[in-house]
């Protein structure tokens, strides 16, 4: 780890920074057996083996943004995490810590939401906590979750599935979400229709178990997008992955939306996207299985794991020729989960 003797924006932003804070302090501390595969959730050894459990907090800024709100997001967030371990989201814990003097009217509006978010996902809220904090202790509201759901596959896709000629897909365009938030902020007055992705992937996953151990690896791209996704997934199964620029669905008012704020769309956070990893030749049979559901209309088959270029993710350009795709060094959008 850098010599850094405080914790700096750019640790929370799902990149670099991120990673070494994780590898080099936190694990070391606290692993005791299963922490330190950093799965999205985890299955609670002992207690069978189809109990998967996760946790997430969620300080969005601001805290209602185009597509959504904390609320929702919370929900979405925690059961994505454990839709990609194969697991259909069942109960969630609703931790609320309330600045002083923040609005009862604005709390009312996002319980709201959290609610409609659980009930559609077919999600309970079975149990929280409430704090409130002085004023200036806090963003007005943070939310922490924990959520429970059941195993619905006796094959656990992971990067220890991953083998050179997979095929690599994502069930939709990139960046939503993490612009949208972006341009909710005052600073920006930018007129651009760009909302929020944030949506549960269940529906999307629980088709995808109709491939069994075909479907190798599962990971919704959060913080640091696309781009920190297909980084992961290279250095963790030490294999190279190869995409194509063009095949990457990107939403033409995201990427115009990004010129202008001089940011990389694939390097943008996403709430209702996965990134998919299947045997060679089940790429297309993969599609056909999700394209019938509105969130994976625009899934696209992107790129393949390859012998070549270990532990790197090499895109190949719109022009023809190809560079590293770079995973993000630190904060790319502050505050975007």
């Amino acid at each position: 780890m850098a010599k850094q003797s405080r914790i700096l924006l750019g640790h929370g932003g799902g990149g670099k920074m991120t990673g070494r804070l994780i590898r080099d302090l936190i694990l070391p501390k606290l692993d005791r057996g299963l922490l330190g595969s950093l799965p999205d959730s985890v299955v609670l050894s002992g207690l069978g083996d189809s109990i998967a459990y996760t946790t997430d907090s969620f300080v969005v800024s601001p805290i209602f943004f185009p597509g959504g709100d904390i609320g929702s997001l919370s929900v979405h967030g925690t059961a994505n995490d454990l839709a990609c371990s194969g697991a259909r989201p069942l109960f969630i814990s609703l931790g609320l810590i309330l600045e002083e003097g923040f609005s009862l009217e604005a709390l009312e509006t996002i319980l709201a939401s959290t609610a409609r978010a659980a009930d559609n996902a077919g999600i309970q809220i079975v149990t929280g906590d409430t704090k409130v904090v002085p004023k200036g202790s806090a963003d007005g509201i943070f939310i922490n979750t924990s959520g429970i759901g059941r195993v619905e596959t006796p094959v656990r896709p992971s990067f220890a599935c991953i083998q050179p000629g997979d095929e690599i897909l994502v069930t939709g365009p990139v960046g939503n979400h993490g612009i949208a938030v972006m341009l909710s902020r005052a600073e920006f007055s930018f007129d651009f229709r760009i909302e929020s992705d944030s949506a549960s992937v269940w529906p999307m996953v629980e088709r995808l178990l109709q491939l069994g151990s075909s479907l190798r690896f599962l990971r919704d791209p959060t913080r640091g997008g696309l781009a920190a996704t297909l980084n992961e997934i290279a250095a963790s199964s030490g294999t190279g992955i190869l995409v194509e620029e063009t095949a990457i669905p990107v939403d033409s008012a995201v990427f115009a939306a990004s010129e202008m704020l001089g940011i990389d769309p694939l390097q943008a956070a996403n709430e209702g996207k996965i990134v998919i990893v299947v045997e060679k030749g089940r790429g297309q049979e993969a599609l056909e299985l999700i394209k019938a559901l509105p969130l994976a209309k625009d899934a696209a088959l992107i790129g393949t794991v390859t012998h070549e270029n270990a532990s790197k993710v090499i895109i190949k350009t719109k022009i023809g020729g190809s560079r590293m795709l770079a995973e993000p060094s630190g904060e790319l959008l502050p505050r975007i989960c």
